[in-house]
Parts: C-alpha cells; structure tokens; sequence
C-alpha cells in the first residue's frame, strides 16, 4: 500500500513537472513571438519613417524646383518686355523726329508761299484800290454821288480774320439819331446828351485803333455795353445777344468802362466839397431841418451778392435772411450826400455781417475826421451811427421829451435825403438790386463807377422814370455804445432845445 501510494506520488510529482515544463516552454514561445513581433513592428516602422523622410525630400526638391523655374521664367519674361519696351520708345523717337521733321518742313514752305501770296494780294489790293477810287472819283465828278466812293472802298476791303456773325441792329437803330430820346433814356437811363459827355470823356482812355485782323469796337458802344449791364442787371449773355458782341468780350467791357469811369470821372464827379461848396451845403441843411452846420447825410446799404468761396460767414447778412426767409450774403455800401442826393464820400465792399457803427471806423471819411478834417460841421446818421463829435444820430432811449420827439423828427428829414440817393441809385442801376455775375474783388470798381454815374446824372439833373423807383430796406442796429462824446451829448441838446423853442418843430409838440 506504500508502496502504490509513494508510487502515484512520484506519477503525479513527475506530471507536474512534465506540465510546468509544457509552461515554461510555451512561456518561451509566447516571449519569443512577441518579440518577434515587436522586432517586425520596429521594422515597419523605420521603414515607414524612411519612406515618409523620401517622400518630403522628393516634395521639397521639386519645389525647389519649380520655384526656379518660375523665376527662370519671370526674369526672361522681364528681359523680353524690356527689349520690346526700348524697341518700342526707339521706333516712337524716330517717328516722332521724321513727323516733325516733315511738319516742319511743310510749315516753313507754306508761310513762305503765305507771305508771298499776301504780298501779292496787298499789292493788288492797293492797285485795285486805287482803280476803283479813280474810277469812283471820275463817277463822281460826272454824276455829283458823293456817296460812291464810300461805298466801293468798303466794298474792296475784307477781314482777314474770322468772326462769328452776330447782329448789333439793336445798337444800330439806337445809335441813329433818329431814335426817340425817351426810349434812349430808358434803356441807358441818361439823355442823348449826357451818354455823348461821358463818350467824350473816357474816350482817351478806352478807344482802340483798328488792325489788319478787325475793326475795333467803337467807344460809343464800349460805353453802352457797360451802362446797359448796369441799368438792367441782365446776364451777360442777355447784353451778348443785344449789342453783338461775345459774352467774354461783354464782360471785359464792363471792367475796362467801369475802371475808366473810377479812374477819370470820379475825381471830377465824386469828392470832398470845398469851403465855398460847404458853406451852401450849410444853408441848404439848415433851411431843410433848422440845424445847423450840416455839411452831409450819412447812409449804408447793402448789395447783395453770391456766397464767396472764402470769408463766407463774414459776408452773411443774418437780418436780411430772418426777414426774407433766405440766405442772404452782402458786401456795404457807404456814403455821404449833399442836399441834392449827390455822393460826396463812398466807403465801399466791406462784409455784410458788419454793422453800420463798424463799417463808420474802417471808413477813410472816420479817419480823415479824426485828423481833424470835420471839426466844427456835423454828418447827420440814423440809428445805427454813434454820437460822435462830428457824427449827429436821433435820440434812442425810450420816453422821449418833447424837444428830443422834435429833434428826432427834424434829423429824420435829413436822413430822408441820404436814404432816397440811395434808393434813386438802386433804382437807376438795377444790377445793385440783384446778385451779380461779377467777381467780389471786381465788385468795388463796378460800384464805384456806378456811384459816379448816379452823381452825373443828378448834377444834370436827369430825371428818373417812375417805373424803377426802388424801395429801400435796411435794417438799422443800435451800436452797443450809442453815445461816444459828452460834448456832442450837451450840443445835441441844446440843438434839441433851439428846435423846438424857436418854432421849427413844427406845432405838434408845442
């Protein structure tokens, strides 16, 4: 029984290690195809990195590549435009040269046979010339035409240089002496007699001679395009088609008479009276309103004008706007009258925006007083003006005495004579009514030139037509410091006082 039990003992020792031996050896194959398989796997993958390594060498190479070929190809592309670019400018030089070359040519042969062909027609223009007027003379003497002549010289001559055709029989038929003197003075808004002073006048200074190209045009109607554009205000294409003429030809007419006018006539016509004139002025003043040492009637109104490209804020007028319920820009007007409505002193183009106290210290007439020029008379202003040492305004404040009511209501006939110049002015010369066509630095010689005729017209005392009288529209502001001189303060009262203790004021506030 031992023995079988030691027996199977040792059966089942000796299968336990016949079984841990199967499991070693199969412990070693596993370990051996595991690394086999770790082995492949490293394999497989170093080839994989040298294939992947290959494939961006052959990618980076052919880039390379071709990125040379680009440039190879650029740069034979910018040589060849080059080249074609040189060939092009050295063909175009050429071509250019010859074409001058042959332009040039041709041009000096063809003024050659231009001067050689005008010499020849001079000569037979001046043979013919003279065979004509033999013959018109000989026709004359027979037949007594003085008129034949005339005739076939202007006949024989020819412009040698093109201009439009354009009609003046307008021009023509006011010129006749045959055209009525009313419908003369309507259109000029002078007489006959007066339009041939002024032609006189300017006319050293504005004719022109005759050329070989055209005939110049005549002062008569240098002086009516201008005082035409004046009267009326109308476009210049409008004063074109009326006289004839071209539009730039107009509009340099206008300037060159105006400037004219500002040059010559307004020293004669529009200055400081002198002592003997002052003392008139004086008593015509004082026989008006009972004031006295007056020697002028001071005024400013505006003339509108067209926005200016610079400085436009200092040309608006913000009255003008608020009452018309429009922009309004304006340039001033200035002046002093006599009892006559005649200018004796203009202060003119300063900006719209400016009050009428303002426009008084930039004046010269301001400076020439404070020189001393004024002492001792009076310049009669509205509301608008400052009490000055030479400058009388009515009274402002309310509740007013009864020798100031009389003083205000005598002032006011004064400034009556200033204010109705002014009207008759723009009255006369409509252009002063509308905005202009002409440039704001031209602007003061149109308007001087227009206040010198206005003082033509009333010394020869033109009379105006009803239908253009004018309304006038200022609106007066009271300068912030109203009262400037405590002398003027005390003369105007006693002025006030003499008015109405000596029966002038009128019975109203007696």
């Amino acid at each position: 029984m031992k023995d079988n039990n030691s027996k199977k003992r040792q059966r089942k020792l000796e299968d336990e290690g016949a079984e841990a031996e199967d499991g070693d050896s199969d412990k070693e194959l596993n370990m051996n195809n595991s690394n086999n398989n770790n082995k492949k796997t490293k394999n497989n993958n170093t080839r994989k990195k040298k294939t992947t390594t290959k494939d961006l060498k052959g990618i980076l190479t052919s880039y390379i590549l071709l990125e040379e070929e680009e440039k190879q190809e650029q740069e034979e592309l910018d040589r060849d435009a080059n080249e074609e670019r040189l060939f092009i400018d050295s063909n175009h030089r050429k071509k250019t040269k010859q074409m001058v070359d042959y332009y040039y040519s041709n041009i000096q042969d063809y003024c050659t046979e231009v001067d050689q062909t005008s010499r020849k027609k001079s000569r037979l223009s001046f043979a013919v010339t003279g065979a004509v007027a033999s013959a018109a003379a000989a026709a004359v003497a027979v037949s007594g035409d003085e008129k034949a002549v005339s005739n076939l010289r202007s006949e024989s001559t020819h412009r040698r240089l093109w201009v439009k055709d354009r009609s003046n029989a307008w021009w023509d038929e006011c010129n006749s002496p045959d055209f009525p003197e009313e419908e003369f003075k309507k259109a000029f808004r002078m007489g006959r007699a007066t339009f041939d002073s002024i032609c006189e006048e300017l006319n050293s200074v504005i004719a022109k001679e005759d050329t070989t190209l055209r005939n110049a045009i005549p002062v008569k109607q240098r002086v009516a395009v201008c005082l035409w554009r004046l009267a009326t205000g109308d476009p210049l294409r409008l004063v074109s088609k009326r006289f004839g003429l071209g539009i730039s030809t107009c509009h340099k007419l206008v300037l060159e008479v105006c400037s004219a006018i500002r040059t010559v006539l307004m020293p004669k016509y529009l200055q400081w009276p002198d002592e003997n004139a002052v003392r008139k002025i004086k008593e015509e003043f004082e026989s008006i309103s009972g004031i006295p040492n007056v020697v002028g009637s001071m005024y400013t109104t505006h003339i509108p004008i067209i926005a200016p490209k610079v400085s436009v804020a200092a040309y608006f007028n913000r009255r003008h706007t608020e009452r018309n319920q429009k922009t309004s820009y304006s340039i001033t007007v200035q002046g002093v009258v006599d009892p006559k409505g005649v200018f004796s002193d203009v202060c003119i183009g300063w900006p719209g925006s400016m009050p009428d106290d303002q426009v008084l210290e930039k004046s010269a007439l301001y400076h020439r007083a404070n020189g001393g020029l004024l002492k001792g008379v009076w310049i009669v202003g509205n509301s608008g003006y400052p009490l000055l040492d030479w400058v009388l305004v009515p009274y402002t404040h309310p509740n007013l005495t009864w020798p100031q009511n009389a003083f205000n209501e005598k002032i006011g006939e004064i400034q009556r004579v200033a204010k109705d110049a002014f009207a008759r002015l723009k009255g006369r010369w409509c252009c002063l009514q509308k905005r202009t066509e002409v440039k704001l630095q031209d602007l003061p010689v149109v308007l001087g030139a227009c206040c010198v005729l206005h003082n033509i017209c009333e010394l020869r005392n033109e009379e105006m037509d009803p239908e253009f009288r004018f309304e006038l529209v200022d609106d007066e502001m009271v300068p912030e410091q109203a009262v400037r001189s405590n002398a003027s303060t005390k003369a105007r009262d006693a002025i006030a006082h003499n008015i109405l203790h000596h029966g002038i004021g009128g019975t109203r506030f007696v």
